[in-house]
């Protein structure tokens, strides 16, 4: 599976980077799937941010192209259109290519070192790898 794939497809939809405000917000609509504004910001722990942060935070995601809504009335319900694995994959894409010189092998031995893996536990991680890979290219 090539990198530029994925990472392209988002590319021409929408801005890659979201700020740690925006992707608090997409982890709250990703868990939800659809929602008001209320209900994102009720999902936050205290001290809560105001309505208004939320609210102006849900616009920008749908400027970027992340979120969009339904309006009932008076009233938005909001929803993702970004997948979180969508956007889970370009990060990742994106931390292998500015860190890791796009070698996967590379971020891999790091995480490996760093988290003290077994052999046995590197093996499964293996075998996951290669599952994926088998599930991703049948798709294709």
């Amino acid at each position: 599976m090539e990198k530029n794939k994925i990472g392209n497809n988002m590319k021409e939809k929408k801005e890659l980077r979201l700020t740690k405000a925006e992707e608090q917000i997409m982890q709250i609509m990703w868990e939800m799937e659809k929602g008001l504004v209320k209900e994102v910001r009720n999902r936050f722990p205290d001290p809560k941010p105001s309505r208004n942060t939320v609210s102006t935070v849900i616009r920008i995601l749908e400027k970027k192209g992340y979120m969009d809504h339904k309006a009932h009335g008076n009233t938005h319900i909001y929803y993702p259109i970004v997948k979180k694995e969508e956007y889970s994959r370009s990060q990742f894409f994106g931390l292998m290519e500015n860190y890791f010189n796009n070698s996967f092998p590379a971020m891999a031995s790091l995480f490996a070192r760093e988290k003290d893996m077994s052999v046995d536990e590197l093996n499964k991680l293996l075998k996951e790898l290669r599952k994926e890979l088998k599930n991703i290219n049948e798709n294709d």
